[in-house]
């Protein structure tokens, strides 16, 4: 084996290959709070006072609507991620999209989003083609459990899936606390910096903007800057 080569890549999708606090970040947000509003029959501020508290709880609002009020999965993330006309709202630089496609190693893209949007959103970005599998979250059960990032337990089962030790991973997310745990696997952890200021993943879910907490291995704005990384 080579001294130094290229890492096996995983890859967050929004607000870190593109920009969605441009335009889906709100509609999902509302779309998540018409369904509790429905399907749990609450006033609307009740509803989306539920859906902050789950989401900043478990790092996603679908484990606690599973959890603690028996919502399947599938029904949930069908409803709240139609969408219409997402396509045409997606926004990522040119540079950062030919920058990825050039970028050696295998890539893979770990998202808490669903397969279908997930699909829709690369096919959209013309970036199908650069990933080798798409892991969602409908993929990130362990035991019967949805366990999404930055769960700890699911992160080893994809390591073990994958057939890769951990310190041969680099993991790049808009949101430094998905980043913190993957750090005791070993794994590169770089913190994707271009869209905070669209980013509902504040400070109180990781770290501040101008800090670099220890867990963090590299702060960018381009993906360019990730082609001198080596394992």
């Amino acid at each position: 084996m080579p001294r130094h080569t290229h890492p096996v890549w995983l890859f967050d999708l929004d607000n870190t290959l593109h920009d969605a606090g441009r335009a889906v970040f709100w509609r999902l947000n509302g779309s998540m709070t018409e369904y509790i509003e429905q399907h749990l029959g609450l006033p609307r501020d009740e509803a989306d006072a539920l859906r902050v508290h789950y989401w900043r709880r478990y790092g996603a609002t679908l484990l606690g609507l599973e959890r603690h009020h028996g919502i399947r999965a599938a029904h949930f993330l069908h409803h709240t991620h139609v969408l219409p006309g997402l396509e045409a709202t997606l926004h990522m630089p040119l540079a950062d999209r030919e920058a990825l496609k050039r970028l050696p190693g295998r890539k893979i893209l770990l998202t808490n989003a669903p397969a279908d949007y997930a699909k829709r959103v690369l096919t959209a970005l013309d970036l199908a083609g650069c990933f080798e599998q798409v892991v969602a979250i409908e993929h990130m059960r362990t035991f019967g459990h949805l366990r999404p990032k930055p769960d700890l337990r699911m992160m080893k089962v994809v390591l073990a899936r994958l057939k890769v030790p951990g310190h041969r991973c680099v993991l790049v997310e808009d949101t430094p606390a998905n980043l913190r745990p993957v750090r005791q696997l070993g794994m590169g952890t770089v913190w994707m910096q271009r869209y905070l200021s669209g980013n509902p993943h504040g400070p109180h879910l990781g770290a501040l903007p101008h800090q670099r907490p220890a867990w963090v291995c590299a702060r960018i704005r381009q993906l360019r800057a990730l082609h001198r990384w080596r394992v």
